[in-house]
């Protein structure tokens, strides 16, 4: 059975602003971590240990909070983890977003995901348990899907993923997403210098043969091991060379201001890669994004020094507007930029998985 609220439509809220931080940026996406556990563990991400503790909180907590961010103006919401699929009532949760509807406006102007007009819902998987769940997903009313695949090589796969045998069940998975419809499938591969740089071009003839978009992401400093160095980070202007070197690439429009990755494809037209570089071309000043972690504190950056327990209001019984307000202060002090790189660099005070990808 799906998950209910009991409390308050989030429309008899008054709501006298968008949600917009203090350096005039609109935040218009969540992402919304449903949990910290996943069944890899990739390099760049985990430490490999047993006996980890995992945080989770009810489905109906996660969509009171997200109904409030909803009626604050936000448009899309990416689920995320650790690895999301692995939560038991994600289907349900899918069709309770599929249903919210923005009927606010301010000041007379209808916020920009207009009243009636469906969330834009997305989900980041490793998948390993797609080729199952891609029908259900779609069914449930998910819009997009992004895969994280960081080799195509089997071997090199199996070694990031510290997971064997697992990439023929990735690949069945992807193909499982085009199918039933989750198109334009996304392909996330974090790029790790002696791990993976050579998988640059065979990247690119996939996004061509299977007709989904790669997009290559700069190692950042957000891994459980704390192994991160520059020297690591193989950087955008590295994976434009390699990829020239198969075929010329030819640069796409943004689609929207805040898009976080330079978008391009080839000379003849087939395929799209793209490329997030937020270490080697930070784009904090569009930044539209905030992160609820799966024990439900409010991160205004993967770089934050600090959580803001968004939970914590509503276990001690805040109603949907204490939620709002707390929601708009916290984002009001969202911070300018991320400082990777620089000598007072400090490394977030949560690792990647802990945070929601």
């Amino acid at each position: 059975m799906a998950a209910t609220s009991t409390h308050p439509d989030v429309r008899s809220l008054s709501v006298s602003s968008r949600l917009t931080d203090k350096h005039g940026r609109a935040i218009t996406d969540l992402r919304v971590s449903v949990t910290d556990r996943c069944n890899y563990k990739c390099i760049y991400c985990r430490t490999g240990n047993e006996g980890a503790q995992y945080a989770e909180l009810p489905i109906a907590d996660y969509l009171r909070m997200v109904r409030v961010f909803v009626s604050l103006g936000i448009e899309k919401i990416r689920l995320t983890g650790g690895e999301p699929l692995l939560r038991r009532g994600l289907i349900d949760m899918i069709s309770e977003l599929a249903q919210m509807r923005t009927a606010f406006s301010v000041e007379g102007v209808p916020l920009a995901s207009g009243a009636g007009r469906p969330l834009d819902i997305a989900l980041t998987t490793n998948g390993h348990l797609l080729q199952e769940l891609a029908q259900p997903l779609q069914d449930a009313g998910l819009n997009r899907i992004t895969v994280s695949m960081d080799a195509i090589d089997h071997e090199k796969f199996s070694r990031i993923t510290r997971v064997p045998d697992s990439f023929n069940r990735v690949l069945a998975g992807v193909r499982a997403a085009k199918r039933v419809g989750l198109d334009p499938v996304k392909i996330n591969c974090v790029l790790l210098r002696g791990f993976n740089e050579d998988q640059i071009v065979e990247f690119a003839k996939f996004s061509r043969d299977e007709g989904v978009i790669v997009r290559f992401i700069e190692f950042m400093p957000l891994e459980e091991d704390r192994v991160w160095t520059p020297e690591v980070v193989v950087r955008m202007e590295e994976i434009l060379a390699a990829l020239n070197t198969f075929q010329p690439v030819v640069p796409l429009a943004a689609k929207v201001v805040s898009e976080t990755a330079l978008r391009y494809t080839f000379q003849d037209g087939a395929g799209e890669i793209g490329i997030i570089a937020p270490v080697s071309h930070p784009f904090c000043g569009h930044c539209s994004r905030v992160r609820l972690t799966s024990d439900g504190k409010l991160r205004t950056c993967l770089f934050s020094q600090s959580d803001h327990d968004l939970y914590g209001v509503l276990r001690r019984g805040g109603d949907d507007g204490t939620l709002a307000e707390f929601i708009q202060r916290t984002v009001d002090r969202k911070e300018a930029r991320h400082h990777i790189g620089e000598p007072d660099f400090l490394k977030p005070s949560r690792s990647m998985v802990h945070i929601g990808g």
